[in-house]
């Protein structure tokens, strides 16, 4: 009889990964709750229309990647992609809009169909934070203080690079999405079928293309920076202002963007060239939009 296997895309952590696993695991817990974040778990699966709306119906992970089903009482349910909307969700049901700033430090399994290779599984474990109900360039600065924190005391900070946009607000995102469409659209001929399909739905998507064809167009679009108005532009200077005060080093990365709508301002990633394509090691960004698209009050976000 043959011998079975775990399944594609999955792996057994042994008691030496386990280890290594756990220490990276309670090395973030300790620090996050030095800087005042409390820990939390939301359930592995919840109702799909948790990550549609959160995550938004034209993203690849949920077009594409989520592990979806239907129970045997007819609701559709998905395995957790991602902390985020799971988090706002249980702000939102469990009427916490009262406890703000919420500050929380998560942790746990997530789940995508995708192409198993180096650093990326189809079952996978994320350490997330998120801040809800500050506004503040303050608590960009915080996540992104403590992610570096993190990465400092497991001794990779060294071997990362800090990248860091801004969306703006939504009167900025607006005029950048219309610009978008316009450059993109007199060449959608060109353009592979996906993003094509984006070009209709969501704009900043094509940015995020992997296919070599758009990315010979993405070279020469439109940068976001040249749409930021007075407000956009302070409230980056801010964040900058505050990581540079606290020494942080970073470089501005002109072609970061999130592509979902509720997204705003601050997008950041911490990658590096250890790893081979999958470079991303953190990334996160400010979503003052989702909590209100999950049906709560509207509650500024950061996180990553």
């Amino acid at each position: 009889m043959r011998a079975l296997q775990p399944a594609r895309g999955t792996r057994d952590l042994l008691p030496a990964d386990m280890r290594r696993h756990r220490y990276v695991v309670d090395t973030a817990r300790a620090i996050a709750e030095r800087y005042g974040y409390a820990e939390m778990a939301t359930p592995i699966f919840e109702f799909t229309e948790v990550f549609a709306r959160g995550m938004g119906e034209s993203s690849d992970v949920v077009s594409k990647e989520m592990y979806s089903f239907a129970d045997k009482g007819g609701d559709n349910l998905t395995l957790r992609p991602e902390y985020t909307a799971g988090i706002c969700r249980a702000f939102v049901a469990n009427g916490l809009h009262q406890q703000v700033p919420f500050k929380v430090f998560a942790e746990g399994p997530m789940f995508r169909f995708e192409r198993p290779q180096k650093g990326r599984q189809r079952q996978f474990h994320q350490i997330d934070v998120e801040v809800l109900g500050a506004a503040e360039p303050a608590a960009d600065v915080e996540v992104i203080v403590l992610a570096a924190a993190i990465l400092d005391a497991l001794e990779v900070l060294d071997k990362c690079t800090l990248e860091l946009n801004s969306l703006g607000d939504g009167e900025s995102r607006q005029n950048y999405r219309a610009a978008l469409v316009d450059y993109f659209g007199a060449r959608r001929d060109r353009l592979s079928e996906d993003s094509q399909r984006r070009l209709a739905v969501n704009p900043l998507r094509i940015l995020d293309s992997k296919d070599q064809g758009d990315r010979e167009l993405i070279k020469d679009a439109p940068l976001i920076g040249d749409y930021w108005n007075a407000a956009s532009r302070g409230f980056f200077a801010a964040v900058r202002r505050g990581l540079e005060q606290l020494g942080v080093a970073h470089a501005v990365e002109p072609r970061l963007v999130r592509g979902l709508d509720y997204y705003t301002h601050t997008a950041f990633e911490f990658t590096t060239r250890e790893l081979g394509a999958q470079g991303a090691v953190i990334a996160g960004g400010r979503y003052d939009g989702l909590v209100e698209a999950l049906g709560g009050p509207p509650t500024p976000g950061i996180g990553w």
